[in-house]
């Protein structure tokens, strides 16, 4: 009775399920938290050294960070602070161009890539690298903020878990964004914020990786709890307490801030990008740039220090900077001034620039909370001038302008709203903090700090198997075939010679054969016929001796998915479509793989738009857009060269299977090419075989693929020349390979079963 008892209750609750995902999430949490706990001790340690001990400046602490000091605050170097940020720059860039290169920038956009693109694979290499070269950067005075760093160390160690474990790409990918959250639930001690950040932030939209939540909110309790046994279970920031929201006439001056905010995130993100891009495009050694970077935030640092006279706040614009904050919480803004806030948030938002953007390891997250937090008190300031009848206090436009501008900044406005929350200990602000988030969001969300985040779940490769699938199978071959498709057959009593008439301006590959009741009989291959070898019986050979009576045919009513695997799995990309009614034969159509590709995307966009051509939309960004060239293109095709005699390319026709023959010289550069269609005839002329070269008979392809083209371009040049094969030259008109339309299926059906796997 008992052990029935228990069988029942094991068929009503899911054990295993529950207990694999408590186990796993807790072994991400304690490996997260312990990080945490090592990435925040290095760092209090190295800031303490340089800014504290050699800098001589004693920037204020965060109230729940409170410590002992490490080391006695030196006597003011202000030469050190140029100094130090740039030797910190330079040691991090000799750390991450020497051992792994991704480690660069702000880490979650690339845990972020990595989720979408990678398959949820990140190089043990990098949480390492990451770690020691963010001490050094946020560490000696660099701008920048811990959450990246830190996110992108627990993600690595979620994925190295799930690789060492053989699991497939799925888990992988749900521990790299539980050791996301993991992450920033411990450093900054919000579990709750964690959780939703690391299913939020994947997304430019308003879209959340809903099945990313649970495994996260497991590891970031785990990960806060482990974390907190070390560094205290206080909130970061603490005030003396301010009013909540009571007064509804208040949302019009809250969004007045939210339209500043939400312009003040745009400057950063363009600031930022434009500084990244134009080192990037500068041309000296890789690891030198990070030290530029810290030299110019040093020195800015150094002049703002000398024109305002402050030494408290201003250099809140090294480092994480909350400072500032906290005394803007605890003390108002009176003793710190408008100009000051001012300053600091504009410094910080080029101080950041030119740290991360230089190639320099930092987070952008904690920048974004002094930049918001100083713009939101000094707008909170000011408003109070424009409504006197309202009673507004610039601390609780501080903390509404830490979740608005991140939230702007970002596209995260559900997890900014907690994250701040838990930051403050404040819950009275909810309100007006989810109403400035919701419009600073929605006027910020063309542009984002992740430029890696996708629009939506139809857009990332973790998805697109799901998506892909329902679509292939829904759509019939009655949907996606052309039928104004022109298309030739062959009688099964026409002459060789007359069927090698008929191909001869037709770029059609597959012929149906019909008997004389107009029935279909079979299939008629054109390189088959290509190659029969006597031109002295190619006058008695009819079409049906030699057509194949294994017909590739498909009903209207069959799907797309399953007309895939028939052309895959016989290698053709041409099928021939059949009344299946009462077995009647009659032809109505061929379908190319071109027809499929376009019924894909043509469902996609109505998935996602409710149109099969959106207006005033981006172009498609399905797979396609996804595919690189180069993964496709078939490099080992035989070529031949210009001065090649009629004989020596009838040779390499009869090796080879191929009907295309790229024309290219011993330096690699391409001339044109030869069809097999176009010489056919010439080929059972035996006396012209070494009086006619290659470069005599070759044609120019009717269009020509640039290695750096993207998909779209080069379907719209398959779709438009009508060509099965297209060459694939680089900028200097070098010959780089064939690409064929059967390759760019053949890989993109590969890429759907690699994307999803279950």
């Amino acid at each position: 009775m008992r052990i029935s008892g228990l069988k029942s209750i094991r068929k009503e609750f899911d054990f295993r399920s529950a207990g694999r995902w408590l186990l796993l999430g807790s072994v991400v949490g304690v490996i997260s938290g312990l990080c945490a706990i090592l990435f925040q001790t290095l760092l209090v340690l190295v800031k303490e050294f340089a800014v504290n001990h050699l800098m001589g400046l004693e920037p204020v602490v965060p109230g729940g960070e409170q410590g002992a000091m490490h080391f006695v605050t030196g006597k003011f170097n202000p030469i050190w602070i140029v100094i130090i940020p740039a030797v910190g720059g330079l040691l991090a860039g000799l750390i991450i161009y020497r051992f792994a290169p991704e480690a660069e920038g702000h880490g979650t956009d690339e845990a972020i890539k990595a989720f979408h693109k990678k398959r949820g694979i990140i190089r043990p290499a990098v949480p390492i690298v990451k770690l020691l070269a963010s001490v050094l950067t946020i560490g000696t005075g660099g701008s920048g903020g811990r959450e990246g760093p830190i996110a992108q160390i627990g993600a690595g160690f979620g994925s190295f878990l799930a690789t060492r474990m053989k699991m497939n790409t799925k888990t992988r990918r749900w521990l790299l964004a539980a050791g996301m959250g993991a992450g920033i639930g411990s450093i900054f001690r919000a579990p709750l914020a964690g959780a939703i950040f690391a299913a939020e932030v994947l997304y430019c939209s308003e879209e959340v990786e809903t099945e990313v939540i649970l495994p996260a909110a497991v590891s970031s309790i785990i990960a806060y709890s482990v974390y907190s046994l070390r560094y205290g279970w206080e909130h970061i920031l603490t005030s003396t307490g301010y009013r909540g929201f009571d007064n509804p006439m208040e949302l019009l001056p809250y969004a007045i801030e939210a339209f500043l905010l939400a312009f003040a995130a745009f400057l950063f993100v363009k600031t930022f990008y434009g500084v990244r891009k134009l080192f990037s495009n500068w041309n000296i050694p890789r690891y030198l740039k990070p030290f530029i970077g810290g030299l110019i935030t040093g020195s800015m640092v150094f002049l703002l220090i000398t024109v305002t006279g402050d030494r408290k706040y201003v250099i809140d614009i090294m480092g994480s900077g909350y400072g500032i904050l906290q005394a803007i919480l605890q003390d108002g803004i009176a003793q710190i001034g408008i100009g000051i806030l001012l300053v600091t948030a504009l410094g910080k938002i080029l101080a950041t620039s030119f740290t991360i953007g230089s190639g320099g390891s930092a987070g952008v997250f904690g920048p974004s909370m002094v930049i918001g937090g100083t713009l939101g008190a000094a707008s909170g300031y000011l408003l109070q001038f424009i409504f006197p009848t309202l009673e507004l206090h610039p601390s609780t436009f501080a903390v509404v302008g830490m979740a608005g501008f991140f939230s702007a900044a970002a596209n995260t406005p559900l997890s900014t709203i907690i994250m701040v929350s838990e930051l403050t200990g404040n819950y009275e602000l909810l309100m007006p903090s989810m109403w400035v988030c919701t419009l600073s969001f929605l006027l910020a969300r063309r542009w984002s700090i992740y430029q890696s985040q996708v629009l939506g779940k139809h857009e990332s490769q973790a998805h697109f198997g799901e998506y892909a699938y329902d679509i292939l199978g829904s759509i019939t071959v009655r949907e996606a075939y052309s039928k104004n498709r022109k298309f030739g057959s062959v009688p099964e009593d026409m002459s060789l010679r007359d069927i090698l008439v008929k191909f001869r301006n037709t770029s059609q590959r597959l012929f149906p054969v019909v008997g004389r009741d107009g029935r279909l009989i079979g299939t008629l291959n054109i390189e088959d016929v290509a190659r029969m070898p006597d031109k002295e019986i190619i006058s008695d050979i009819k079409a049906k001796d030699v057509m194949h009576k294994k017909m590739l045919k498909v009903s209207p009513n069959e799907t797309i998915d399953d007309t895939q695997h028939i052309m895959i799995a016989n290698h053709v990309g041409e099928m021939i479509v059949v009344d299946d009614y009462e077995d009647s034969g009659k032809i109505l159509g061929m379908i190319a793989a071109s027809d499929i590709f376009r019924a894909y995307n043509r469902k996609l966009n109505i998935m996602r738009w409710g149109s099969d051509k959106p207006e005033a939309l981006p172009s498609d960004k399905s797979l396609l857009r996804q595919l690189n060239i180069s993964q496709i293109i078939e490099k080992a095709l035989p070529t031949i060269e210009p001065e090649a005699s009629l004989g020596d390319l009838v040779q390499v026709f009869i090796r080879s299977k191929r009907n295309i023959f790229p024309v290219v010289d011993h330096n690699k550069k391409y001339f044109g090419i030869i069809l097999l269609n176009d010489i056919r005839e010439l080929m059972f002329d035996t006396d012209r075989y070494d009086k006619v070269l290659v470069k005599d008979i070759m044609t120019m392809s009717p269009a020509v693929v640039n290695i750096d083209d993207r998909m779209e371009q080069v379907m719209n040049k398959f779709e438009k020349t009508r060509a099965w094969n297209l060459p694939v030259v680089d900028k200097h008109n070098r010959y780089v390979g064939i690409l064929s339309q059967s390759s760019i299926f053949a890989f993109y059906r590969g890429s759907l079963l690699s994307q999803y796997e279950l």
